[in-house]
Parts: structure tokens; sequence; C-alpha cells
């Protein structure tokens, strides 16, 4: 099996902080997602990027990864761990047929043990019930709000008359996003998972949701935040200001004097709760300076700071 260097996969630097690591995830999730992106590998490089940020995304299994790091694993070549390592998250089996590559299943394992649940010794009894099957589904803001179906591929595991597993076989099916659903929420698919033997029960698929992070939205329970970027004369002057949402730009009135920090309710912009009705969407001002000044520009600064009775700092003086 190859190592995966998820830093150069994420295009980050090894001392990328967590915020650095989140958004170089959200550009390539944005960028590869099967449903927007037309590029040929599009979904090969989703997975990759969303196997290296359950890794780095999370505290615990990053320090992990690092540790195997630094024993000069290089980005596609062959990966041997050093000797005498064993994961710290235990269950040394693999992810099979799962949406993790080989790499990520030998570091972290199968994430409890049998991905496909009814872990334990396997009953040869006949009219037993099939496994179940685990999966996660990246999901975005935005299909939590559309009426259609999304389709889905996942491996389900195939055994004999005898109980013993054969291999793999794909299963596609149309999965409509429940409203309201949550990062982390499992959601039961009754009789999707593997066939009965012997008459048995099929078993059930679960998915937990994952869903993937926004390029311009916060999540706050069912409520939207997005920062909106102000020139310090539209926060001092008042400005109409296109921001945007979920289902298209809104026109978001700035009133005079408005302050850095500030937030601004829209109602109903938000995400769907279980009652199906949408949270608000918050817009926080964040006032911005020019990158660069002028000479005329400056002068004009100059100007407002002569004539504005202003300081910022007054309450140090209590």
């Amino acid at each position: 099996m190859d190592f995966k260097d998820y830093y150069k996969i994420l295009g980050v630097e090894p001392s990328a902080d967590e915020k650095a690591i989140k958004a170089a995830y959200r550009k390539l999730a944005r960028k590869y997602h099967p449903d927007v992106s037309k590029e040929r590998d599009a979904e090969d490089k989703f997975k990759e990027a969303n196997e290296a940020y359950e890794v780095l995304g999370d505290k615990d299994k990053r320090a992990e990864y690092d540790e195997i790091r630094k024993y000069g694993g290089q980005h596609g070549r062959p990966f041997q761990a050093p000797p005498g390592w064993e994961s710290r998250g235990g269950g040394g089996g693999g992810f099979e047929g799962g949406d993790f590559s080989d790499f990520f299943s030998s570091i972290f394992g199968a994430r409890g043990g049998n991905p496909f649940g009814g872990g334990g010794r396997q009953q040869r009894s006949a009219g037993r019930r099939g496994q179940d099957v685990e999966l996660e589904l990246a999901v975005f803001l935005e299909e939590t709000l559309s009426k259609e179906s999304k389709q889905i591929s996942f491996q389900v595991p195939q055994t004999n008359a005898a109980g013993q597993r054969t291999g793999f076989t794909t299963k596609t099916l149309n999965v409509k996003i429940p409203a309201g659903v949550t990062d982390g929420e499992r959601i039961r698919l009754k009789g999707q998972g593997a066939p009965g033997i012997g008459g048995g029960a099929n078993g059930d698929l679960f998915l937990t949701i994952r869903m993937a992070p926004h390029p311009q939205f916060d999540v706050e329970g069912h409520d939207l935040i997005i920062t909106v970027p102000l020139a310090p004369w539209e926060a001092a002057l008042g400005a109409k200001v296109a921001v945007p949402t979920l289902t298209g730009k809104i026109n978001l009135t700035i009133r005079p004097d408005s302050q850095s920090g500030q937030r601004l309710r829209v109602k109903g912009m938000g995400l769907l709760n279980k009652q199906g009705e949408r949270g608000d969407l918050y817009a926080q001002l964040k006032v911005v300076m020019p990158a660069q000044s002028d000479a005329a520009a400056r002068e004009l600064w100059t100007q407002l700071s002569e004539k504005a009775a202003f300081n910022p700092r007054t309450q140090w003086s209590k």
C-alpha cells in the first residue's frame, strides 16, 4: 500500500493550524464535489480530500498520523508501519468496502471494529440476518434544502450459504436528505444492507451525515453565519451590499455608523429544522482597510483624523 501525505493532498504545510486546514478542505470540497465538478477524476479527489480532512481535522488522529509521518513516508511511495507500532484507534482490520483507502484503514483501523456491524464470531445457522453496512455521507449545506434525492453508491458484503464472505457488490440508491439533518446524525435505511442467509432478513444501511464545510457560511444549530467585509466608508456612511445565501443573493442594508463585529439578522434564510422551518442567517460585519493607500487617499485619511473627534480607546482611561 502507498503512503498518503494528507498535508500535500490538502495543499497545506505540516505547521498549518486548524483554520488553515479547514479552509483548504472547503476549497477542495467545493472544487471536486461530483455534483458540481466536470473533471474526470473529481470523485476520487473528493474522497481523497475527505480522507485527509478526516485525519488532519481531528486533533488525536492528526497527532497519530504525524508520528507515522516522521518515519519518512513519501506521498505515493510504498508504506510500511514502524516495527511494533499499533494504532491507538484499535481494530487493525481495515475499512473493507468503505470510502476510505487501505492506507487510512491500516493507520486508524475500522473505527470501532467491523464497519458493517454485527461484530464477533459469525453464526452459521440458517435464516441468519444480513450484515449492516456503515457509510459516511458527505452533504453540502445546499443539499439540505434541496427536494431532489442524492444518489449514493456503496459496497455490500456478499456471503455464501455457510456464512463465509465471498466478496462485495456495488449498490446504488437515491436517498432523500431529511429536513433538519445535522453533522454526525445517523440515519437508518432498513433492509438496504447485506442480504440475509437462508431466508434471513437483509441488514440495514446506516448513514452517518458529515456536513462538508462551506467556504462562506459557518453553522450554529440551524442558523448560518456569514462574514460581510465592509470598507470603512461603507460602515460610516451606510450602504447596500449584495450578500450570498444558500438560495441566491440578497441586498442587505448597512446602516450608517455600523460597527465591526455587529450582527444583522436575516430571518428565515438559515437551515431547515426537523419541523421543516428554516433558521436565520446572521451577517457579521467586518470593517476591512485597503491593503494600500496612494498619496491622495492618505491625505483624505489625514483630514478625517483631524476633523473627527474620535478616540476608539477612551474606555482605557476609565
